[in-house]
């Protein structure tokens, strides 16, 4: 299996990808491993980022419905 190749074969799969810059894209970052992750976008860059916009992100996520590609 492809996983089993991977530098992160001993971790966990992600359930949340925050990404910073306003991009919405995850620039192919942990492609094989994010396919049933949470995506969420903050429109602050990374030197900028606030713990204020770091507990939105998480309060986010706590609200959604997970589908797990559903």
């Amino acid at each position: 299996m492809v996983s089993n190749h991977l530098y992160t074969q001993d971790l966990p799969d992600p359930d949340l990808i925050f990404r910073t810059s306003g991009e919405e894209r995850i620039s192919n970052f942990l492609l094989w491993q994010s396919a049933y992750a949470e995506l969420y976008f903050c429109d602050v860059l990374w030197p900028g980022l606030r713990k204020l916009d770091f507990l939105r992100a998480i309060h986010d996520y706590q609200r959604r419905q997970r589908r797990y590609g559903a």
